[in-house]
């Protein structure tokens, strides 16, 4: 150690400040390379945090999708489509056809019309500047 302190005492001032300004732009790039290795590490690490979640999302519809397939492979699910669907009866069920009675005749449901206002143009401009609905039909 006394040895490179004595080596450091050898040089002249003008050598050192040289040295020292060398030292110090070698500090200033190794800090921007490490800020930039910090911006690309939060950048991954935000991308994967997105990545993790779409699997998730991804994993939910595959269960889903599961499900739903097992259904319809399933006895219920023909069962259910044949009856609701198809309208097919099992051996022994009996069919109830509702139907209308012979004399019956629809009754028309009457359309009401909207009322038209008719408004003088003082009402109008009343009502414009003042937001008052005090105009008379």
């Amino acid at each position: 150690m006394n040895d490179l302190w004595e080596k450091i005492k050898k040089i002249n001032w003008a050598d050192r400040r040289l040295i020292t300004i060398i030292v110090i732009v070698v500090l200033v790039f190794l800090m921007m390379d490490f800020n930039n290795r910090m911006t690309t590490m939060i950048r991954l690490n935000n991308e994967e945090a997105g990545l993790q979640t779409r699997i998730a999302r991804l994993e939910a519809t595959q269960l889903k999708l599961e499900d739903q397939i097992a259904y319809a492979t399933s006895e219920i699910a023909l069962e259910e489509w044949a009856r609701e669907s198809n309208r097919m009866i099992e051996e022994g069920d009996h069919p109830i056809i509702l139907l209308q009675p012979g004399d019956y005749t629809p009754q028309l449901t009457p359309t009401p019309q909207p009322e038209t206002v008719t408004r003088s143009r003082l009402d109008i401009w009343i009502e414009l500047l003042f937001g008052t609905s005090e105009a008379k039909p």
